[in-house]
């Protein structure tokens, strides 16, 4: 399972969690333990999205890196075939 999944996941279950205590309540407002587990579901939310957030921008980061060092090494490529082409060349005469 992807980090992705993993932190979508944990995002879906804390807002099921969320809305289930929120709907268990008895009362029109909310008391102070509902107030309470509210806010650290939505800092646990919160958090989830940044580091998801965080990981996208980590991704682009070695997918580009990556396309550069692919890039790099098919120049590399290029040049040892010219070379070994110039070779031929010299000891074909």
């Amino acid at each position: 399972m992807s980090t992705f999944e993993k932190v979508r996941k944990m995002i879906l279950v804390l807002v099921v969690g969320a809305a289930l205590t929120l709907s268990f309540s008895c009362t029109k407002h909310p008391n102070e333990e509902q107030i309470r587990v509210m806010e650290e579901t939505r800092s646990a939310a919160l958090s989830a999205e940044q580091k998801l957030e965080d990981t996208k921008k980590q991704c682009q980061d070695l997918e580009k890196e990556l396309a550069q060092k692919q890039q790099k090494a098919q120049k590399a490529k290029d040049q040892k075939a010219a070379v070994e082409q110039r070779v031929q060349g010299w000891t074909g005469n």
